[in-house]
């Protein structure tokens, strides 16, 4: 009896402890690892809202650059830190649901050693091809891609990301056969879809609009349930005559597995408020990025399924990344 006494005023204790903790959090800066090059789309979107969070607490939430080998450095540094709230990580599609698939062994494993956060906001994919290629939809693509097997191009940022997995997703649903060619990053892609070495590609809006636009490249169709408000002149990819795929990369917050509920609590209040600020929101939308600032359980209800569907993916189009 006097153990099960002790038991019990330890657990209030232990539970009054994370209470207090959780309601001085954060009491220092807190570490926030971005696994990818300052600038990129990662940066981009979490800069501003970390921002308005940092005001909001009067807390100091400081990016650290920490990219390489496709978003799994910076990421492992992170899964390891100490699950005490002062170390965030920044993720994407890519480095949580498609890179188990497509590299033989992660130094991390996300299901066990991250915990979400918050999914900050998600961009819809644009298929673009060369303005001279000769068809004026995605009916008509699909259509002369199925008399040339094998002939044509589509290229990507690097092999096993999502930009890649899009694409061969798209030519699994279409049944047609095209030669991946990988750069290393999404500027060398654009510039060569603009040159025209390569005839079709997948990327972000923020990266194809404003050369859409300029006329540079051809807009075929957005891989989204319904057009952007941004660009609502270009259809869905259902709309143009294809499969009704919704691709796209969302960009969230994550932190070492351990990290208290209270604290994940806390983290989703103030990344909502954030993205409440009428600002903010104007500036992500006109990118084409759709803010969300969902809760830890619905963010990892979207990672479950994300993981699914691109490792079915990967497995049927044999992507392996080294």
């Amino acid at each position: 009896m006097r153990f099960v006494i002790s038991t019990l005023i330890a657990a209030t204790c232990m539970t009054a402890g994370n209470q207090t903790s959780a309601q001085n959090y954060p009491s220092k800066p807190v570490r926030v690892i971005v696994p990818f090059a300052a600038g990129g789309g990662l940066d981009i979107v979490l800069r501003p809202m970390l921002q308005k969070v940092s005001e909001n607490l009067q807390q100091q939430f400081v990016l650290d650059i920490r990219a390489g080998a496709n978003g799994i450095i910076g990421t492992e540094i992170g899964a390891k830190a100490p699950a005490d709230g002062y170390t965030l990580i920044g993720a994407t599609t890519g480095t949580i649901t498609i890179n188990p698939h497509v590299y033989a062994k992660l130094p991390f494993d996300p299901a066990k050693d991250l915990v979400p956060v918050s999914n900050v906001g998600a961009t819809s994919f644009v298929m673009v091809v060369h303005p001279s290629l000769a068809v004026r939809n995605v009916k008509e693509f699909i259509a002369l891609a199925k008399r040339r097997p094998g002939e044509m191009t589509y290229g990507s940022p690097g092999i096993g990301g999502t930009n890649h997995l899009a694409a061969e997703y798209f030519l699994q649903q279409t049944g047609t056969r095209l030669i991946h060619v990988p750069y290393k990053g999404s500027q060398p892609l654009i510039a060569d879809l603009i040159g025209g070495h390569v005839i079709m590609g997948f990327d972000s809006m923020m990266a194809t609009m404003p050369q859409v636009r300029a006329g540079r490249l051809r807009a075929m169709g957005v891989a989204a349930a319904k057009r952007s408000p941004v660009a609502p002149e270009v259809p869905t990819l259902a709309e143009a005559g294809g499969p009704p795929l919704i691709i796209g990369s969302w960009y969230g917050l994550l932190a070492p597995a351990g990290t208290s509920r209270d604290i994940l609590t806390k983290l989703h209040a103030e990344i909502s408020k954030a993205l409440a600020n009428p600002e903010l929101r104007e500036r992500y939308q006109s990118t084409g990025l759709e803010p969300i600032g969902n809760t830890s359980d619905q963010f990892a209800a979207e990672i479950r399924e994300d993981t699914a569907r691109w490792g079915k993916v990967a497995r049927t189009a044999n992507v392996r990344a080294e």
